[in-house]
């Protein structure tokens, strides 16, 4: 009898898939594939300076209509394990909750898709593909996961015509929230050049801390008021340091770093261009160095329609409510798929996640489970006429 969703995520919890880690997950998810008849490719990528990155695609059947399942099995560390209920790797039921590190981010909906897909294929034969984008780089860097991964697969000449990703999005019910878009980001790095001096002598230094108050306020004032779909694009400043230890020394230079997540009102080089004209005028005869990191991660937005439709009516049959279409929350590696194929998120509550004691109601993963059986049904029912 092929394992429950349930099953699933307790062996895949199991595994200490802390990123870059992988601890065995990849070859679980491989197996389980396999053994349902899906063909499969392992795939490692690395980055000079960092470790080499597991990940999997993996596929069944040939032709349109192609639907692709996306994630991810490393996790975040669990902090200081003691403090958890049960061990964060211990995948222990209680009350209903399945305990462990990456319990609802985002084992739990992998192994929802997982076993749904393996129960859909189960059936017998169907017209189209199935695919699986999973990596392990997701938590970290980024760099050597699905980017690359996605990469490799359309060179091959793959080809994806929807993605399902079961990060967490549900709020505080599973499948009250869809994920059709999300929030580009950016972080910059302001440095202020002062001149390092005795406090009792200012003549003779230069103190950069007395420009930051203008440029704070310039770069706090509001981007835009939002878009249709998106929130008001957001500067937040989570760094200012000075590297001063004394008392009686007036820096020579004040470090801020900032992250802005911005709607799709704004391009990377719009946006860096409005920051720089900002600073610019606040800073007056301030010297200052600004540079921003690269930025992967732009305001994309996956068009309501057919495809949207099938997905909430499929929440709707197995849970009896209509899911929120949403554009909130942080970055995923959705911002990757979108370029490749329309992209939903779509997955269990994450309340817990990143936290001690990250768990998800048992019955909540066998729902999504049903949910995304119940789209691939509908899916591969008529999904070729899907925009």
């Amino acid at each position: 009898m092929p394992a429950t969703a349930t099953q699933i995520a307790q062996a895949l919890i199991r595994c200490r898939s802390v990123t870059p880690e992988d601890g065995g997950a990849l070859e679980l998810v491989r197996g389980l594939l396999a053994s349902a008849g899906f063909e499969t490719w392992p795939v490692a990528f690395a980055s000079p300076g960092s470790p080499e990155i597991g990940n999997l695609y993996a596929r069944l059947g040939t032709g349109a209509p192609r639907l692709a399942f996306a994630g991810h099995t490393d996790v975040v560390p669990p902090g200081d394990a003691a403090k958890w209920r049960h061990g964060p790797f211990e995948a222990v039921i209680e009350d209903g909750k399945l305990f462990g590190r990456g319990a609802c981010d985002m084992k739990g909906g992998l192994a929802a898709s997982l076993a749904a897909a393996i129960n859909f294929a189960a059936r017998g034969p169907f017209k189209g593909a199935i695919s699986f984008l999973v990596t392990g780089d997701e938590e970290g860097p980024a760099i050597d996961g699905t980017a690359k991964l996605l990469a490799w697969a359309l060179a091959r000449g793959e080809r994806f015509d929807h993605c399902i990703l079961g990060e967490p999005t549900s709020v505080t019910t599973l499948g009250d929230t869809m994920k059709i878009g999300r929030r580009g980001s950016l972080t910059g790095r302001l440095t202020l050049l002062g001149k390092q001096g005795h406090v009792a002598y200012p003549h003779l230094a230069g103190n950069p801390i007395r420009a930051l108050a203008p440029i704070l306020d310039a770069l706090h004032a509001p981007l835009d008021a939002g878009t249709a779909d998106f929130d008001a694009s957001n500067l937040e400043v989570v760094s200012v340091d000075v590297g001063n230890p004394a008392s009686n020394v007036i820096p020579g230079e004040a470090r801020l770093v900032f992250n802005v997540r911005f709607n799709d009102s704004w391009t990377p080089e719009a946006l860096s261009a409005e920051i720089e004209r900002r600073v610019a005028g606040a800073a007056s005869a301030q010297a200052y160095d600004l540079r921003f990191d690269p930025c992967n991660a732009t305001a994309f937005l996956t068009p309501r329609g057919a495809f949207t439709d099938l997905l909430g009516d499929a929440v709707f049959e197995v849970t009896g409510r209509r899911p929120k279409l949403s554009t909130s929350g942080g970055t995923s590696d959705a911002r990757f798929i979108n370029g490749a194929c329309p992209v939903v998120e779509l997955g269990l509550v994450g309340r817990s996640m990143h936290g001690i004691d990250e768990c998800a109601a048992v019955a909540d993963i066998e729902a999504l489970a049903k949910v995304y059986e119940r789209a691939m049904a509908t899916y591969f029912g008529g999904g070729a006429t899907l925009g």
